[in-house]
């Protein structure tokens, strides 16, 4: 799980955009772990919002991941 929580905020970090789909962020890790399922990608991603290193962003109709602290986010 550590290894895909580092493939998470690596992405995150790299990333040009601000916020980001769940798919989006299984892509980017998949292609540092290929064999990485999405449900233990979703756990690890999970993990990170109850570490508050990523947070949830609500558009209404679908939700993203956003980096903490970073691009406009719901906390600013």
């Amino acid at each position: 799980m550590e290894d895909i929580k580092q493939a998470i905020m690596d992405f995150a970090e790299k990333s040009k955009k601000s916020k980001f789909y769940f798919n989006d962020i299984q892509k980017a890790v998949q292609k540092v772990i290929p064999d990485a399922k999405a449900r233990a990608i979703k756990k690890a991603a999970t993990a990170l919002i109850n570490e508050e290193k990523l947070i949830y962003f609500s558009t209404g109709s679908s939700t993203m991941y956003g980096m903490k602290g970073r691009g406009q986010t719901e906390d600013h």
